[in-house]
């Protein structure tokens, strides 16, 4: 009897091993799920929303960007009435042009005018924010900066209705080679795209300076048309020379559309085939 008792102790020792085992197992099971929880959690902080891809992927050719008829309105005698182009090392991201010419009245004296156009595109990046969150703190930025034109007087900045998304023009005087010039510089947003365009003009040899209502409604023509022709086609774009309004993009039947239209002409209308071919060439600028 007295040997029993030890054998028994040893035996109940024997039997908890087991348990002790599954213990530690599950402590340390435990301890590998929080590692792998706190191992991913970082990565699901950092994945973010996405920010939203920009509405406009190019710019239109800035010197075609307004159209022929109204460089001859706003600048007659332009030196160059396809417009002095800006110098850019990506087209893509900015573009802009000039045009500038004095109209030599005789007796009355001449008239100078000068027209510039600039366009600025920002992507959407997923640090810096959308391309139209950082095309309107651009558009800010460029009104302040024509408020704040050295020489400056007299100046307003007031909202430009119906042109883009957002439109402010600011109009100003400022004396140069002897004479006052009135100045409009209308800047607007579209999309992701900063549009901004400067228009002024003075008199010389005894000729009136030009209207200030008159320089402000020649700036926000010229701009109205520049913002037109962003996210266009350039084989499709307005005609320089008439100031059409060019065809949608949209507009254009797509690939099954045609074949199945050219199918049912030449099984309906066999004359008309040729005609509707023709209307969907891309036209002649």
């Amino acid at each position: 009897m007295h040997r029993s008792a030890p054998r028994l102790s040893r035996i109940l020792a024997c039997a908890a091993v087991p348990v002790m085992l599954v213990v530690a197992g599950c402590s340390s099971d435990s301890g590998d799920a929080k590692d792998s929880a706190s191992s991913t959690s970082p990565s699901a902080r950092k994945s973010g929303p996405t920010v939203e891809p920009a509405k406009f992927d190019s710019l239109p050719d800035a010197c075609g960007s307004i159209s022929r008829k109204t460089i001859e309105d706003l600048v007659p005698k332009a030196k160059s009435k396809g417009g002095t182009p800006d110098k850019s090392s990506d087209t893509a991201v900015r573009g802009g042009c000039a045009w500038n010419g004095l109209d030599d009245k005789g007796v009355k004296g001449s008239q100078y005018r000068w027209l510039d156009v600039a366009f600025t595109r920002f992507d959407s990046d997923q640090s810096l924010g959308s391309g139209a969150k950082r095309a309107t703190a651009e558009y800010t930025k460029q009104i302040a900066k024509a408020q704040a034109t050295e020489g400056a007087k007299k100046v307003a900045a007031n909202p430009a209705a119906g042109i883009g998304e957002q439109a402010t023009a600011v109009v100003y005087t400022l004396t140069k080679t002897s004479e006052e010039f009135e100045y409009a510089t209308v800047v607007a947003r579209t999309g992701n795209v900063v549009v901004s365009v400067t228009y002024n003009g003075a008199g010389y040899a005894g000729a009136k300076k030009p209207a200030a209502a008159d320089i402000l409604k020649g700036a926000q023509t010229a701009v109205k048309e520049a913002v037109a022709k962003v996210g266009t086609d350039d084989d499709t774009d307005t005609d320089t020379d008439t100031g059409k309004s060019p065809a949608s993009p949209s507009a254009k039947p797509t690939g099954k559309a045609t074949q199945s239209a050219k199918a049912t002409a030449k099984t309906t209308a066999p004359a008309k085939a040729s005609s509707k071919t023709t209307a969907t060439s891309k036209p002649k600028s």
